[in-house]
């Protein structure tokens, strides 16, 4: 009995060590499994010399100034393609495809004739056409004066107007009250009827909901900008849409007084009798650019997206000199594909993103956002609605004149705030922890005259409510010159501010819970 005592004993206390054994092993296995990342290991792939290798090809002169449509441009979509294939980055879209088609045409300038009260006015000279427009004429003998051209909650000129099928004038700007304050926000902020990129479609758009045939759009301040743009030999592009089915013009002073001798100082909505006659011949050839896609795949949240973000085209050639937009934004362009790298670093080890990763490399941004607003508005790749944030880099390689005399370790934010408070502290989280550049808001106020917030590819992201940061290290000498060239980045900066960009990708990838959206706007 004492011997079976004692065999019973020893197998209870075997089976406890293994049991505890068992149980060590699996503490030590849970353990091993929760030991945080260590994210800089993934960081520091990003290198300045990798960076340099890649723009000095990016940008040379055999890419042509990658012109939107442009055979260099065709080059520089390849070349994207080719590096992330070398990297096993898989393509965003089907068949393993990493083009996004982006249908556009290059506008001629329309022929053109109009007759007002029978004095000709040349187009160019007088007006430019801001649309695509099918063939077609007019002939009226009246047309309606719609003050601002607003139509707002808080205020609408087309109150108790009937524009529809006529011919309508209007003018920028927007109502005060008697204190000075602007009527639809009700403080010294202007809103979006007076930035001149919104303001150009919201008033374009409210005319065209009212119905109207045609508008002359009174826009000093921007006439001579448009009509270099338009009326040039080389035409403009855009998006290949639908041919609009209501007139667009801009007009020059001379033909708004012409309309209204006061225009500048008459807010008072009526119909002016006079005679307008106009015939138009549309002159636009159909185009096709490329955004490019590649992207890695979330392992927890697939379906949940991070868009990094950048564009690919720049100026092409102009009266025989090459662009070859080293800053912009081929900056960009290379800290993508080394952000992408790093990534797949991670990947490999076995710490692939919990969400997903697009890397988006947008066409057309200097011909108005053409890309970025083609995925956003016709055929986003990935759900808008699953879409986390878009971090936008356009031109992080340079050191613009306000901080020359520094070490040159700063870095303009645009819009981290404007929608959800906690993308900007985790930005600001992610800097002092990583990276420690000075970050520079005077870009990101709501009065800034230069209006950046509405000036690169992010702004089509924002616009549809998602969570937006533009890195921007502001504009220099050789901004959208022929001497934008490789030779001239600081490629010690460009690595730490692509460390930035990586390191908040990383923690908005990674973290718990989606950051949440708390200032949506309408």
């Amino acid at each position: 009995m004492k011997k079976l005592l004692f065999l019973i004993c020893c197998a209870g206390i075997l089976l406890s060590c293994g049991s505890q054994k068992t149980e060590a092993t699996a503490n030590q296995s849970t353990t091993v499994a929760q030991t945080p990342v260590d994210v800089t290991t993934y960081g520091k792939t990003i290198t300045a010399e990798e960076l340099k290798t890649d723009l000095y090809i990016y940008a040379s002169d055999e890419f042509e100034g990658r012109g939107t449509g442009d055979p260099g441009q065709k080059k520089a979509v390849n070349f994207l393609k080719e590096q992330y294939i070398a990297m096993g980055v898989p393509a965003a879209l089907p068949n393993n495809n990493y083009f996004q088609n982006v249908p556009l045409e290059k506008l001629g300038v329309p022929e053109v004739s109009l007759t007002v009260n029978n004095k000709d006015f040349k187009i160019v000279d007088d007006f430019v056409s801001v649309s695509s427009v099918g063939d077609g004429s007019l002939n009226t003998s009246e047309i309606i004066y719609a003050g601002y051209g607003i139509d707002d909650d808080a205020f609408s000129s087309y109150k108790d107007l009937d524009v529809k099928g006529k011919v309508v004038l209007i003018k920028s700007g927007e109502p005060k009250d008697a204190n000075g304050n602007y009527v639809i926000s009700g403080s010294t902020e202007a809103s979006k009827w007076s930035n001149f990129r919104e303001a150009y479609a919201a008033k374009r758009d409210a005319a065209k909901e009212k119905g109207a045939a045609a508008v002359f759009f009174y826009y000093p301040e921007i006439y001579n900008m448009a009509a270099a743009r338009f009326g040039g030999s080389n035409g403009s592009i855009s998006l290949r849409e639908n041919k609009e089915n209501m007139y667009y013009f801009l007009i020059n002073t001379d033909l708004a007084k012409t309309f209204l001798p006061d225009i500048e100082t008459n807010l008072n909505h009526q119909t002016i009798e006079m005679s307008v006659e106009m015939n138009y011949k549309n002159v636009a050839t159909d185009i096709i650019s490329e955004n490019v896609a590649a992207w890695i795949k979330g392992s927890e949240k697939p379906d949940e997206i991070i868009v990094i973000s950048a564009h690919l085209d720049h100026e092409g050639i102009k009266n025989g000199e090459i662009y070859n937009g080293a800053d912009d934004d081929g900056s960009g362009c290379v800290a993508l594909l080394e952000i992408a790298e790093a990534f797949k670093a991670a990947v490999k080890d076995g710490h692939g993103p919990k969400r997903s990763i697009l890397l988006l490399h947008v066409t057309g941004e200097e011909k108005g956002l053409l890309g970025s607003r083609y995925y956003t508005d016709m055929d986003p790749i990935f759900p808008l609605a699953n879409t986390v944030a878009n971090l936008n880099i356009d031109m992080i390689g340079r050191v613009d004149p306000k901080h020359e005399a520094g070490d040159g370790n700063y870095l303009y934010l645009i819009g981290s705030d404007k929608l959800s408070a906690e993308l900007h502290n985790i930005s600001e989280e992610m800097n002092n922890k990583y990276t420690n550049i000075e970050f520079d808001y005077t870009y990101n106020d709501d009065n800034d005259p230069n209006r950046f917030y509405y000036r690169s590819d992010h702004y089509n992201f924002a616009k549809n409510n998602i969570p937006v940061i533009f890195y921007f290290n502001g504009t220099h000498a050789d901004y959208h010159k022929p001497t934008d060239t490789p030779d001239k980045i600081r490629y010690d900066l460009l690595e730490n501010r692509t460390r930035l960009v990586f390191y908040t990708a990383w923690e908005l990838a990674n973290r718990e819970n989606r950051i949440v959206v708390d200032k949506a706007t309408e």
